[in-house]
């Protein structure tokens, strides 16, 4: 009760209690799947090993992540996607053991060993809900990365074409996402009965610098492989191709927020929030929370990691 206190106290000081409510709304892209490649992305299940595919994004300041979509390929009916789960990842070194094991051809510009804890989502628990649609029926891609996924040498060229229909996840986080700027990793994970999900690649790399598109599965964890790189290869003089995977991230950021870990983090980001939002309930409702309380406790969490 005292952070309410103390938010509604220090709108009330900067007279932000009854100004209209305004928002900087953010809004990340990386465009429409091109048919070259599906990766295996999906929960652990009966006889199914977890299998993780993570591309990144780029903060520049302080952002609320509220909402998701993910693209893919699936070989099951729409209606057999039972659930998606949402994890986050600091670029490596952070939240990982320094020396890696050496088991992989490089740990640059890779996903941590683990993930951000406050930031997982899970539909089964849910802090996110999602919705399928389907965007054709019948969509092929080139070449496909589902079991190759191994220690050094790593690179088998991919597993070949596949086709089935494609479909849109779109993911609503219940609990929003606060993170401060940086350079982030988004992997999606999808469990589909009877099937699997490949998560489809875009052109073009829509992040500078691009660090690509990684994947491993739970038996090479805590490593990640890259996928073009390591994995598909090419004998030179070609080279190499890079992925990166379709998806799009929204919500809001949050100009002169506090830092994190920061004595005044706190009172730094209760004025952001005022300045921009013009009340504690405005900025609930805007940001995607389903209460004060919840914007109260994911700022708490946001400004004492």
């Amino acid at each position: 009760m005292r952070l309410r206190a103390s938010l509604v106290s220090a709108m009330i000081t900067a007279g932000l209690l009854t100004t209209p409510a305004w928002a900087d709304p953010f809004f990340f892209t990386t465009g429409n799947a091109d048919g070259r490649l599906g990766a295996l992305s999906r929960s652990e299940s009966p006889g199914k090993v977890e299998t993780e595919t993570a591309d990144d994004f780029t903060l520049t300041e302080t952002t609320v992540i509220n909402g998701a979509t993910i693209t893919g390929l699936i070989n099951a009916p729409l209606a057999n996607i039972t659930n998606v789960e949402v994890e986050l990842y600091h670029k490596f070194p952070l939240d990982s053991v320094v020396p890696p094991s050496g088991r992989v051809l490089s740990r640059v510009n890779s996903p941590a060993d683990v993930e951000i804890d406050a930031a997982t989502r899970d539909g089964s628990e849910g802090t996110l809900g999602f919705s399928a649609s389907s965007l054709n029926g019948s969509f092929f891609v080139s070449n496909t990365v589902v079991n190759g996924i191994n220690p050094t040498p790593s690179r088998t060229g991919g597993e070949g074409s596949a086709s089935g229909e494609e479909v849109q996840i779109t993911i609503t986080f219940t609990n929003p996402i606060v993170l401060p700027a940086g350079q982030y990793f988004f992997r999606p994970e999808v469990l589909l009965t009877g099937g699997d999900f490949l998560y489809l690649s875009v052109p073009g790399t829509p992040v500078a610098p691009d660090l690509q598109a990684w994947i491993r599965n739970s038996r090479l964890a805590p490593d990640w492989v890259r996928i073009g790189t390591d994995i598909i290869g090419a004998t030179p003089p070609a080279i190499a191709p890079k992925f990166n995977m379709a998806y799009s991230l929204t919500g809001n950021t949050i100009p002169g927020a506090g830092t994190a870990g920061e004595p005044n983090c706190h009172g730094e980001t209760v004025s952001a929030l005022a300045r921009q939002f013009g009340g504690v309930h405005a900025a609930a409702s805007t940001l995607g929370y389903s209460s004060v309380g919840a914007l109260q406790d994911s700022f708490r969490e946001f400004c004492n990691p």
